[in-house]
């Protein structure tokens, strides 16, 4: 199938997704399109400045796209096929009210377009709104062939002499009414490419830096930014040209959870404690109001959602030796303090200007004591910081005029571990997480922690496409999304390539991210901290051997399909999915290799154990090749954007101690033996093998393919259905049917996706029995940072096991898992009489060897 039909095709689907009507482009002549061969473009010079923008990205796009300028106009005159503007362009009108062009639907909801032909040489581009009009035109951008990612990711753009647009679309509203990213831990990629090599005249992240981070945003139909705040980076507001450079792509500023007010109390720009005092609101109340005061009377111009409350300098806890009572007055004070604030710089109602609390960290303890948040203020829930969604609203919260929304990671720097290096997270376990979020309400406000921004691009994506249109996705087609959209890039013929790489990439960092491969912890007790050898085994299972084989075919397959790209196209896949896959094939090889080594060595098989640590060594110099590989592309474009992170303290960048002794070198042979596999006095069950299920109507039983260490989990409910009986085997349940086993008692061992209660007050309680026995209730609520909530992020999985009588001259037996809390997902079970051997997660299912 040749690029054009298949892009004809998808542009077809996608925008059909998001609205009503269709939108057709073409390269060649289609009955009823317009011709856009040397176009004229008319805007009005009394709308929008975000118009006038905007119309000159598409003049640059077009001829991208052509090699040839279309010209602009501020009047209408023979020749100009595109109107573009908002409902109150005066040619809109002047079009509306002949007849000629309904924009009925243009006068509900926010950021609508329309696109749609008008008469017989006429394409009119209009918007509800100025973001509105600009995301129609840049739709359009996008269907003629200028990917959002064409600077950003290096896709190219194919080159035509004729466009065509048959067209009568009109979009709804987005799904999420705010939505952006927060550039964050920049200090290893961002902050150093910027410094170093975009902009060395700013010697930081700055005006240069912005506009392209502003113009990606808007090409994704973004409409926030929370700029980088780290200590090495300039503050945002230090330049004053940054916030006008936002304003001219439309794009509203945010901060982080600990930016009060627009303000970054971690700089020395803006606040320094031998000149400034304590960051004590309530020993140093007045200094901090006037700071916080200087910078909205600064803001306040210009389009802003304001970060309300206060935590310590930067991520620090509340200062000052407060009780819990005392931090909710302080609390509720600052955010009075603010209000007051608002409403003296914005003439508008202070209900109406956008605001947020973050209840994040020691601020959730505060908000859970008592503290009254004014009810137009919209509540942002945070995740864990490792995906999972730590609460979201009540009943009554729900019921907020404010509203919630969400604050989501794929990218951290704290404990257990950073992840900072490449983007992990299953598309599966974000939809999940955001589906919830949204079925509870959480629709206002959508921020995600992207770090640098790069490597980062299909998270990206797809966060934003669900922000934009959540309805598109379902359980059955999120975990297609991400190879669906490399596919209309690098051609339909390797699709299912794609999947596959994917689905493994994504499923072998489930159990151990590549940042965590070194076995270390961060700002842990000694006993955690330090290079270690994995928990992978290379004497069961085929275990680290699987792991390795399994990498390295994806790795295979990757690099297959980067050497039969054409030029043009090979930067843009080594920075999306090329560099992530090799990188994390050979982070793994280098430690399990130095595992491998220092096993082989204390065996006294030193010419076994000299390969391996060779292996680990040629590993670790793979990674450096391939890190300089990316920093060079297209003459040095990215160069220091791309390293493995340290961040404060963290050592798997660095080489493992490896032993190597003078003598020979014997290649050990890690091919999975697969006739060696097997499973002696234990038994792994399937998720997908239930015999039964008991459920009323009002839950819901699937199966989810993209999650779990066998990359399908079971999913009994969802958090929106009712609780049930987690100690009742009358209750909501599934049902496994066992053999006979010789054994006297089971050991069931149950894996499940780590989860939070909903909301305060609720619970995760689900139920494990054999054989009829009264289930064993386990509700585990989560404490962060505690040791057990380390080890379940870090491997994703919550660990079970319940021991259990049995009969041994039964023929058969049943295991049931019950359900209390809707939502759980079970990715693996075990059953163990005496035979399992220690692995890292358990072997996997043998019907897969």
């Amino acid at each position: 199938m040749n690029r054009l039909l298949i892009m004809c095709m998808w542009v077809f689907c996608a925008i059909a997704s998001n609205g009503a009507g269709h939108l057709s482009v073409t390269f060649g002549p289609q009955t009823g399109a317009i011709s856009l061969t040397n176009p004229c473009l008319v805007v009005d010079a009394s709308d929008d400045a975000l118009i006038g923008n905007v119309a000159k990205m598409f003049i640059s796009d077009y001829e991208l796209v052509t090699g040839h300028s279309p010209l602009l106009s501020k009047k209408m005159s023979k020749g100009c096929n595109i109107v573009f503007g908002t409902v109150k362009s005066k040619h809109i009108k002047k079009l509306a009210s002949k007849g000629m062009l309904d924009i009925q639907d243009l006068q509900t909801g926010f950021e609508r377009f329309l696109i749609t032909n008008v008469g017989d040489n006429v394409l009119v581009v209009a918007g509800s709104d100025p973001r509105g009009a600009a995301y129609g035109l840049l739709t359009l951008s996008e269907k003629i062939g200028v990917s959002p990612w064409y600077w950003w990711a290096d896709v190219p753009v194919d080159k035509h002499d004729n466009i065509y647009v048959k067209a009568d679309y009109v979009s709804d509203s987005p799904s999420v009414r705010y939505r952006g990213i927060f550039i964050n831990d920049e200090d290893w990629g961002l902050y150093e490419w910027s410094a170093k090599n975009f902009e060395p005249e700013t010697g930081s992240i700055g005006p240069k830096t912005y506009r392209k981070v502003c113009e990606l945003l808007l090409r994704l139909k973004c409409n926030m930014l929370a700029p980088a705040m780290h200590l090495c980076s300039h503050t945002f507001y230090s330049h004053p040209e940054n916030k006008v450079i936002a304003d001219e792509y439309g794009i509203m500023i945010t901060t982080s959870h600990c930016e009060p007010l627009l303000f970054n109390n971690l700089s020395s720009y803006e606040w320094r404690s031998e000149r400034d005092g304590e960051w004590d609101y309530g020993t140093n109340r007045q200094t901090i109001y006037d700071k916080l005061d200087s910078r909205v009377k600064e803001a306040s111009p210009y389009e802003n959602i304001y970060t309300m409350g206060l935590r310590g300098l930067h991520d620090e806890g509340m200062r000052g030796n407060y009780s819990m009572d005392d931090r909710v007055k302080l609390l509720e004070q600052a955010v009075a303090d603010q209000r007051e604030i608002l409403s003296r710089h914005i003439n508008l109602p202070i209900d109406s200007i956008p605001q947020i609390l973050v209840p994040y960290k020691e601020v959730q303890q505060v908000y859970e004591h008592g503290m009254n948040v004014p009810e137009h203020i919209t509540l942002v829930w945070p995740d864990d910081n490792y995906g999972y969604m730590k609460m979201l609203s009540n009943p009554a919260e729900q019921a907020r005029p404010g509203g919630s929304g969400v604050y989501y990671h794929i990218s951290y720097l704290g404990v257990p571990h950073d992840y900072l290096w490449l983007s992990t997270t299953p598309p599966m376990l974000m939809y999940e997480e955001m589906k919830k979020a949204y079925d509870t309400g959480a629709n206002r406000y959508w921020l995600l922690n992207v770090g640098d921004i790069k490597p980062m691009e299909l998270s990206m994506q797809l966060f934003f496409e669900m922000a934009w249109d959540f309805n598109k996705f379902t359980y059955n087609n999120v975990n297609d999304y991400q190879a669906d959209f490399l596919a209309g890039i690098f051609g339909e013929e390797y699709r299912g390539e794609f999947q596959r790489i994917l689905d493994e990439y994504y499923r072998l960092a489930w159990s151990r991210k590549p940042e965590h491969m070194g076995w270390e912890r961060e700002w842990d007790v000694p006993e955690f901290t330090g290079l270690k050898n994995t928990e992978y085994s290379f004497e069961n299972y085929n275990d680290a051997q699987k792991r390795l084989a399994d990498y390295g075919a994806i790795y295979g397959l990757t690099e297959g399909i980067m050497n039969n790209l054409s030029d043009s196209l090979k930067p843009a896949f080594y920075e999306m999915i090329g560099y992530p896959v090799m990188a994390s094939a050979q982070m793994n090889r280098k430690f399990l290799m130095a595992q491998l080594n220092q096993e082989l060595a204390g065996k006294g098989e030193f010419g076994k154990a000299n390969w391996a640590g060779e292996q680990s060594i040629a590993a670790y110099n793979d990674l450096e090749r391939l890190t300089d590989d990316y920093n060079n592309l297209l003459g040095g474009k990215w160069k220091h954007m791309m390293s493995i992170p340290k961040g404060v303290c963290a050592l798997y960048q660095e080489m493992p101690k490896v032993s190597i002794s003078q003598g020979l070198r014997e290649e050990v042979d890690l091919t999975p033996d697969y006739r060696e596999y097997r499973l002696d006095s234990c038994r792994y069950v399937p998720v997908n093998s239930f015999a039964a299920f008991k459920a009323d109507d009002s839950h819901t039983v699937r199966l989810l393919k993209g999650i779990g260490f066998d990359w399908e989990v079971l999913q009994l409910g969802e958090v929106t259905q009712p609780n049930a009986d987690a100690s009742s085997l009358d209750g909501f349940r599934v049902d496994y049917e066992l053999p006979a086993i010789d054994a006297d008692s089971v050991k069931v061992i149950v894996y499940t996706v780590p989860r939070f209660p909903i909301y305060k007050g609720a619970d995760t309680s689900f139920g494990i029995s054999v054989d009829n026995a009264s289930p064993r209730v386990i509700n585990y609520i989560p404490v962060e940072q505690s040791q057990q909530w380390k080890d379940n992020v870090i491997r994703n999985s919550m660990i079970s096991e319940e021991t259990f009588a049995i009969d041994r001259s039964d023929v058969s037996h049943r295991l049931s898992i019950t359900c209390g809390a809707p939502g759980l997902m079970v990715q693996r079970i075990l059953i163990d009489w005496g035979g399992l051997k220690k692995t890292y997660v358990g072997p996997s299912n043998p019907s897969d060897m």
